[in-house]
């Protein structure tokens, strides 16, 4: 049976990937950057926002980094590598766990999650400071649905200079990721950041992406009370509801920080 809400996230994803294709494009025009730097991690966003940028202004002004750690599993790193091979990306492997290791020495023992944070904001941090040195824009990979419900490190992975995905939510992005002849691999891969060992989105939110992205675009897209969006998509206000305090709870994520007001 054909799941309620189905028809919601549903585009013409040519005309996507050439609005933002255009949108890469411009903006590197307008920076007047010599390039584009994005890391690449063997998951689904990070390949399509290198298959965007690619046909947006070609494979020589492009650096894609890989930047794995112990957590990385290897199949990921092997799919990166091939998959910017196949479309004659340069990359460099960096293995970030000595600095990782080096911050962990210096401080206080934390939880898997603490230390996820500082690996996004070591690999945010590597990523400026290449395309400081080559005068190139860092790509954000993030999408419309972990920008939604949180699901980035604040000043890590969210931190970039073009967002090309940041309008699509997940689901999008896989059927996007299906015109653009991204690697099936890549495509029905779980997505994961792999901060640390076992870490699964999905199983982390509790929440699939086939039933949270319907949710969020009757909420966010829609402005749809809870009420009518669980309706709308026959599913219980409960879930509904769920989707809208995680939303809540992660605005300041979307937020620049208050400012004191001294006038």
């Amino acid at each position: 049976m054909k799941q309620a809400g189905t028809g919601l996230l549903r585009k013409d994803f040519s005309k996507v990937s050439s609005k933002i294709q255009r949108f890469i494009s411009d903006h590197l025009t307008s920076s007047r950057a010599k390039g584009l730097v994005i890391g690449l991690s063997g998951g689904l966003d990070s390949a399509v926002a290198l298959q965007l940028c690619a046909n947006a202004v070609g494979t020589g002004k492009i650096s894609a980094l890989i930047l794995p750690t112990t957590s990385t599993p290897d199949g990921d790193v092997s799919d990166a590598i091939s998959h910017a091979s196949s479309l004659g990306v340069k990359y460099q492997i960096i293995n970030i766990d000595p600095l990782v290791e080096s911050y962990s020495k210096a401080l206080p023992a934390a939880d898997d999650k603490t230390r996820g944070n500082l690996t996004a904001r070591i690999r945010m941090s590597i990523l400026y400071y290449l395309a400081a040195s080559w005068n190139s824009l860092v790509i954000g990979t993030s999408d419309k649905s972990e920008i939604w419900i949180g699901y980035f490190t604040k000043y890590g992975d969210g931190g970039s200079d073009l967002m090309p995905l940041a309008d699509l939510y997940k689901t999008q992005v896989r059927e996007l990721a299906k015109h653009l002849a991204v690697p099936r691999g890549i495509i029905e891969k779980k997505s994961s950041p792999h901060l640390w060992p076992g870490q699964l989105a999905e199983e982390e939110l509790g929440m699939d992406y086939n039933t949270m992205d319907p949710i969020l675009c009757c909420l966010i897209d829609k402005k749809m009370k809870p009420q009518q969006a669980a309706k709308k998509l026959r599913i219980s206000l409960k879930k509904v509801k769920k989707v809208e305090s995680i939303v809540k709870a992660s605005t300041h994520k979307r937020n620049m920080p208050p400012t004191a007001r001294t006038t």
